[in-house]
């Protein structure tokens, strides 16, 4: 079982949205249905990036990681279009 951390880019807003889960595609299907409260209002949304863990507490921290002035550093580096 893989534990995934991910990144919504808002086509609304242009603001990302960091969260983690262990069923991707579920999530982000509930996501784009308007389910989750936090990105709700944002629609529609991009999965922009993802990666997996093999342990949730490493999708956890990764999350916290993505979360930080270092974090989002990282993905404007990973993902151009940011």
């Amino acid at each position: 079982m893989f534990y995934y951390t991910y990144v919504l880019k808002s086509k609304k807003d242009g603001k990302l949205y960091i969260g983690f889960y262990e069923n991707l595609k579920r999530r982000f299907e509930e996501h784009q249905k308007g389910l989750v409260e936090a990105t709700k209002n944002r629609r529609p949304l991009e999965l922009i990036y993802y990666e997996a863990c093999r342990k949730k507490v490493d999708a956890i921290d990764r999350e916290k990681q993505f979360k930080t002035g270092f974090g989002r550093a990282y993905l404007k580096h990973r993902i151009s279009d940011l």
